[in-house]
């Protein structure tokens, strides 16, 4: 279990099938999604059974924005990209989870959405592991 984590907190598999973990922030867990065609981090706010932004106490709804923004400008100083793409949709993956993805004039689908552009392309180790570092020391 996580610092922090809640008691009965699972992390749904799909997340935890194509991210792998880069280090624990207080109220989320940050996760690096394994699709080297863009920069995609992802908060996971460690609570059981929320699904909604509206569904977190006041405080950590506060606590969500302040990782967001904090993870935001860590991914733009890393990357230097153009723009900083933030949701959470929910669609699929039903567990609230935000999304921080580092887009730049001639990525893949630019300037379309990533979300249903082609498969994602898994990094090699050795690259995930240094853009997870990269990200840990900005943060």
């Amino acid at each position: 279990m996580l610092p922090g984590q809640k008691a009965g907190f699972e992390l749904d598999p799909r997340l935890e099938n194509e991210s792998q973990p880069v280090m624990w922030l207080g109220l989320c867990e940050l996760r690096l999604r394994d699709d080297r065609r863009w920069p995609w981090l992802i908060l996971v706010p460690q609570r059981p059974g929320i699904e909604e932004m509206h569904d977190l106490t006041p405080l950590d709804q506060a606590v969500l924005t302040f990782e967001t923004n904090m993870v935001s400008k860590a991914l733009k100083e890393a990357t230097g990209c153009t723009k900083i793409n933030c949701a959470a949709l929910g669609n699929v993956v039903r567990q609230l989870h935000v999304h921080v993805v580092a887009r730049s004039e001639g990525d893949a689908g630019w300037p379309g959405p990533v979300w249903g552009y082609g498969e994602r392309v898994p990094y090699r180790r050795e690259d995930l592991h240094k853009l997870a570092e990269t990200i840990r020391s900005r943060l």
